[in-house]
């Protein structure tokens, strides 16, 4: 049963392409009360990538939680996969990560050794990024699920938000695009082999070095704060994170600009505008477009299958960064340096209208 059973078969969104309908979410949230515990630093209020709570002057914890459904067939993938997502948003917010708690959902009679391999890939990625797992919770399930609630440790004084782009900055991107329409074609048994290697690659890939790259651009004493915004680009896809990012937060004080976005400035997936081009479009797709379409403005010359692979759920996506650009090419440099991605895809303006301009 381990090896004929396709782990995609069990589920009908795969990935982050599960994820709830953004307008749904966002529905509710707003509804929800603001919290007024003053060492809540950053909650769920401000659509962020994590959790940030004050301990001390000195620490702070920054807590996020993510699972999700089958992305790949081999088992020790997709815990792999779902540790490396889960500890993204650690990364995103400029923290460490020190432990986690692992959840599983599993069907009562699917064959253990599938969850054995599951938990033991998942394992192996958090021991990668040095994160203990240190315990987790479990139910039965007609859908597989895994995931983990990651626990990080960061200075009060230098967590990164998904806000705070200022006209000027650089947008830096720090993974290739396509792992949705690739992971959809899968489930078809359309994706090749090679588009299907290459998104395991960069699902698998921890965002640890493309943070280390920032940190240290942070570090330089030439340019003061040059890191001013921070995200993953997960299953909102690259427009709807960058639609969080350039609407600000008004009860932050801080303002909306716009972003200039080139298409041709991305990376993306062997294979991936074929799977676009092919129609492998998942629900999480179409729900983006449909939330944020209104938001952005394209450009004739770009293609309906670029303008889907913007749209597209990301799974362990990169992040994008707003970057001073008097530093920008020391990030750039030092993301490379890392071995990271480092793709310049945009620029940061003054609020108009539309909020995104792709061209």
């Amino acid at each position: 049963m381990t090896e004929i059973l396709k782990l995609t078969a069990m589920a009908k969104a795969a990935g982050c392409a599960a994820k709830l309908n953004p307008a749904t979410l966002e529905h509710v949230l707003r509804k929800l009360p603001r919290q007024m515990d003053p060492n809540v630093l950053v909650g769920f209020d401000t659509n962020d990538d994590a959790g940030i709570y004050r301990v001390s002057d000195e620490l702070a914890l920054v807590q996020t939680v993510d699972f999700f459904t089958p992305i790949v067939d081999e088992p020790e993938l997709f815990g792999a996969i779902a540790a490396a997502n889960s500890l993204s948003d650690v990364y995103a917010m400029g923290g460490k990560p020190i432990s986690a708690l692992s959840l599983v959902g599993f069907p009562e009679k699917a064959d253990p050794e599938i969850l054995e391999r599951i938990i033991r890939g998942g394992l192996a990625k958090m021991e990668e990024a040095h994160c203990s797992v240190i315990g987790g919770h479990s139910i039965r399930t007609d859908d597989m699920l895994f995931g983990y609630a990651v626990t990080g440790a960061i200075h009060p004084n230098k967590i990164w938000r998904n806000v705070g782009a200022r006209p000027g900055d650089v947008l830096l991107f720090t993974k290739p695009l396509g792992t949705g329409v690739i992971t959809t074609a899968l489930k078809k048994d359309r994706a090749s082999e090679e588009s299907l290697s290459a998104a395991i690659k960069a699902m698998t890939t921890l965002n640890a070095a493309a943070a280390e790259a920032l940190h240290e651009v942070e570090a330089d004493t030439s340019v003061e704060n040059p890191i001013h915004a921070v995200t993953d680009v997960t299953g909102f896809s690259f427009l709807g994170h960058a639609r969080e990012m350039a609407l600000g937060s008004p009860a932050a004080g801080i303002a909306p600009v716009s972003f200039e976005i080139e298409h041709t400035a991305f990376t993306y997936l062997t294979g991936a505008l074929d799977a676009a081009r092919d129609g492998h479009l998942s629900g999480g797709l179409k729900n983006n477009r449909a939330f944020i379409g209104d938001c952005v403005e394209f450009e004739p010359n770009v293609s309906p299958e670029h303008q889907s692979l913007l749209f597209d759920p990301q799974t362990s996506g990169g992040l994008l960064a707003a970057v001073d650009a008097r530093a920008a090419e020391m990030a750039h440099h030092l993301l490379r340096q890392h071995g990271a991605l480092a793709s310049a895809v945009g620029i940061v303006l003054q609020k108009k209208s539309p909020l995104i301009h792709v061209s």
